[in-house]
């Protein structure tokens, strides 16, 4: 019973230890970025242990004997991972002089590193504020050639793209006017815009309107 308090004892002591032996900051944006700058984990891990070793060593330039340490790769690959950094523009080796005694030494440099995630993050909000193309325009360039059955000319694929930017009509409604096109048996894209001309003045702009406006249309000839 008493060894077992020994143990428990010894084993409070190590997890206090552990807990005041305190954590890192670690970049958000290394962990959700390093794969569009190519990094592998072994070139994230490296950059770990040395911001470790910088930020609660106070080790501004650890060796690579000290990294290969703490890491499971052979030494070879953290020579590898650590030319490739410095390479790829993702961390320099500065020089700097302890004015104290004078003594130049070299120390690592992670600016490089955050100015590339932070365009990372920049072209990231950039897309994210653009505003989303909607599915159905890829959609109807391919539905307009099958019942063409061609592929269009630039001059029809511009027709459908004025269709969509500068009148603004919906995609649904463009694909109402084709079938509309399709049933008169009038397969041209001046037939399909006079469609379009004529459910706009008239207001009209859903597929339900539209279908309404067309049997009026049939009733009366």
């Amino acid at each position: 019973m008493k060894q077992y308090g020994n143990e428990a004892l010894e084993l409070q002591a190590a997890f206090m230890a552990g807990w005041r032996a305190g954590s890192i900051g670690i970049p958000y944006l290394l962990l959700k970025h390093y794969h569009q700058l190519k990094l592998t984990e072994v070139d994230v891990l490296l950059m770990i242990h040395v911001m470790a070793f910088m930020e609660k060593e106070h080790k501004e330039f650890p060796t690579l004997e000290e990294l290969q340490e703490r890491m499971s790769v052979s030494a070879e690959k953290v020579i590898a991972s650590l030319q490739k950094l410095l390479k790829d523009g993702l961390l320099a080796i500065d020089e700097a002089v302890d004015h104290q005694n004078g003594i130049h030494y070299e120390k690592y440099n992670f600016n490089p590193l955050f100015e590339k995630l932070a365009a990372c993050w920049y072209e990231q909000e950039q897309q994210r504020k653009k505003p989303e193309e909607p599915a159905v325009r890829n959609d109807i360039f391919s539905v307009f050639e099958k019942e063409f059955g061609r592929p269009l000319t630039p001059m029809e694929l511009e027709s459908i793209t004025g269709w969509l930017d500068k009148d603004r009509y919906p995609e649904e409604l463009i694909m109402a006017g084709l079938k509309e096109a399709v049933f008169a048996g009038k397969v041209h894209f001046r037939y399909i815009d006079r469609i379009l001309l004529e459910w706009s003045r008239n207001r009209i702009t859903t597929v339900e309107q539209a279908k309404e406006h067309s049997q009026k249309f049939r009733s009366m000839r």
